[in-house]
């Protein structure tokens, strides 16, 4: 049920939004600190995990862009690795839209837990020190399991 809340709040500044637009990139220097990933999987009675701790950082270039890279542990119980880039073009209210592309590790039915790349629908919304990202992971056959993921982060400059 908290989890449900959690996405819920993230998603009401949608809900609310007046505007849609295309943000126009600017330079921006922010460095981003998060600690791993809170899951709920698609397919509930796997027995995922849907706590995915870890740590991780984004540095936020431009208002479109930022790269990604840290670890956590995953779905099934191993520690992942990813290194990613996100692009979100799309504003709707106070919540950014768009993707991150990178590679990711430690699945153990994709690659035999080694690097694979993927992308993954991505929203954000940020404000002051504290920002949430809601990535929307698809399921890939019987390799990757899909779910909505949250991922909360505080800035650190």
């Amino acid at each position: 049920m908290q989890k449900i809340i959690l996405i819920c709040a993230l998603l009401t500044p949608i809900a609310h939004a007046d505007t849609f637009e295309f943000i126009e990139p600017q330079v921006r220097s922010e460095l981003w600190l998060n600690a791993g990933f809170f899951s709920h999987h698609f397919q509930q009675t796997a027995g995922f995990n849907n706590r995915n701790l870890g740590i991780g950082g984004e540095y936020r270039y431009s208002t479109v862009s930022s790269i990604t890279a840290g670890e956590f542990y995953n779905s099934d119980l191993h520690t992942s690795h990813y290194l990613g880039w996100y692009w979100q073009p799309v504003q709707i209210g106070a919540v950014r839209a768009g993707l991150v592309a990178g590679g990711f590790d430690g699945y153990p039915m994709m690659q035999n837990g080694g690097w694979f790349v993927a992308a993954i629908p991505m929203l954000s919304i940020e404000y002051q020190r504290v920002g949430a990202n809601l990535a929307i992971v698809p399921s890939y056959q019987n390799r990757l399991h899909g779910a909505l993921s949250l991922q909360l982060k505080v800035k650190l400059f």
